[in-house]
């Protein structure tokens, strides 16, 4: 079993004292520094039953696609006693319906904004063309229509939507629009895992927010942070203290963070074990046992736990296992303990589900012959490689069919995470050792410690375009937004890169 351990700081100057901890400032900085710790352990109200996401309703063509009717709007919703608060929702106020498709299934949407600024919905994690894929160069004018569609093709996962303009994802986020996409497959639907939706296979879109006064969303930057936005409470699946009740021996959790910059390490108020069953790109081939799993904004993980009848349990963030250099992380969350959701068990707990020895198909392309190798260091807030996002600017091309291997690294002490759109990569290594167990699955989005390099298999597949790109950027959102983001289009044989079409986002960004 993985072990949890303390997470050190390294001390400015002598004595580790509070006073040197920020460059000799004992006063002022040195007190925010002791205060800045957020703990909600033991602290939380959980009275309120957890808010399961409805699943999406969808009609069939003519073609035999199915369709799904999605529309962005405004509202209110009663987060907190008195006021309500003003939220932004998909076929509803606040956040979105769960969309479930298989493998091989058809796809289509018609998507309507009915807000009174642009937005757009990106699907995350999803293998999709470009022009479907709901990047800054998708956005949908107020009042307009998109209708993306696509054929499925990529094994069972736990994935999600969100919006993607450019320069104001990380608002359009905090308001409310995010959703689950879940994959199915044959393979998903033949194994014993815990399946019955919202009973004991939940999505848990873990988002941190803070209100002011009147019970509105306050998106000030957190003290100090090299982040950007902190919350001081915790919503799941838009609930503020929720409570689930147990009715099985095992139940899965569709874990995403759905948060702006907060890391999560989650973990239970017991300190039991879980299983690691799935991770961004779908099924591990055999589940890891472990007592904590961390995951920064974007990622998604499925995890199985065991319950006792008649027991309640919580579960938590824990502080940090790495990520942050200094002791600034501390301004940044890393030391920060909180209280997710309740699980309260029932006297009698149906038993009927199980963890299979065997499960998902390992990545395969450590082997592989490779096209290419491109770096990447992500610097400051707003930088990859020295230059900030240019929605005009195409980075690179790479050719369909070819595998390459892009190393990643996070060049300063702040954290940054790497998300990759269209593929699944493979992490080859971490400082030229294996990865951490929890990295071993197909991932799409993954967390970058400081001053390591990370080697990343990609192989680029079915669809090409050399005009429209997709992105690489990370999901911290305040870093995308300010700049942290670059483009890259997919040729097919004998393309070239072309010209992105000029659009009225790119112009007024």
């Amino acid at each position: 079993m993985k072990r949890r351990k303390a997470l050190k700081w390294t001390l400015i100057g002598v004595g580790g004292g509070v006073g040197t901890l920020v460059l000799g400032s004992a006063g002022f900085l040195g007190y925010s520094w002791y205060d800045s710790k957020l703990v909600t352990t033991g602290k939380v109200d959980f009275d309120n039953p957890l808010a399961i996401p409805p699943l999406a309703e969808s009609t069939e063509d003519a073609s035999g696609a199915r369709v799904f009717d999605l529309e962005i709007q405004s509202g209110t919703t009663a987060l907190k006693d008195g006021a309500e608060t003003e939220t932004w929702g998909i076929n509803g106020a606040f956040l979105g319906p769960t969309i479930r498709a298989k493998r091989g299934e058809e796809v289509a949407f018609a998507v309507r904004n009915s807000l009174d600024e642009g937005t757009s919905i990106h699907w995350h994690g999803m293998h999709l063309p470009a022009v479907m894929d709901g990047g800054p160069h998708q956005e949908v004018a107020p009042g307009g229509d998109w209708a993306p569609q696509w054929t499925v093709d990529q094994p069972a996962a736990t994935l999600w939507y969100h919006p993607h303009p450019h320069g104001r994802t990380a608002k359009h986020v905090y308001r409310g629009l995010a959703g689950m996409f879940i994959v199915d497959d044959d393979t998903s639907e033949g194994l014993p895992l815990p399946s019955e939706y919202g009973v004991d296979d939940l999505p848990m879109i873990v988002q941190d927010r803070k209100f002011n006064g009147d019970n509105q969303f306050d998106d000030q930057g957190a003290f100090m942070s090299m982040q950007g936005f902190l919350g001081d409470e915790i919503t799941v699946n838009g609930t503020l203290g929720p409570y689930f009740d147990v009715s099985t021996r095992l139940v899965r959790l569709r874990l995403l963070n759905g948060s702006l910059s907060r890391l999560y390490n989650f973990g239970f108020s017991d300190g039991r074990a879980f299983s690691l069953v799935a991770t961004d790109g779908g099924l591990l081939p055999e589940s890891w046992e472990t007592d904590s799993l961390q995951l920064s904004p974007g990622e998604r993980a499925e995890i199985v736990v065991a319950f006792e009848p008649g027991e309640t349990v919580v579960l938590r963030s824990l502080p940090a296992d790495e990520g942050y250099s200094g002791p600034l992380g501390r301004f940044n969350g890393a030391d920060d303990e909180l209280d997710l959701c309740e699980f309260r068990a029932a006297a009698t707990l149906a038993d009927e589900t199980a963890v299979p020895e065997s499960m998902g198909t390992a990545p395969d392309l450590a082997d592989a012959e490779v096209a290419e190798e491109r770096s990447f260091k992500l610097a400051g807030f707003s930088q990859i490689n020295g230059e900030s996002m240019d929605p005009q600017r195409i980075d690179f091309g790479v050719r369909e069919g070819t595998v390459e291997v892009w190393e990643v690294m996070n060049n300063d002490g702040f954290m940054h995470n790497f998300h990759v759109h269209d593929v699944q990569f493979q992490v080859l290594a971490v400082d030229g050792g294996e990865p951490p167990e929890r990295l071993r699955g197909w991932k799409d989005t993954v967390q970058l410690v400081p001053q390591r390099e990370y080697r990343l298999a990609m192989r680029f597949e079915d669809y090409t375009d050399p005009n429209l790109p997709y992105m690489y950027h990370c999901h911290i959102l305040a870093h995308e937004d300010a700049g942290m983001m670059g483009q890259f289009v997919v040729l097919g044989e004998g393309e070239e890169i072309g010209q992105v079409p000029v659009t009225d986002s790119a112009h007024a960004h």
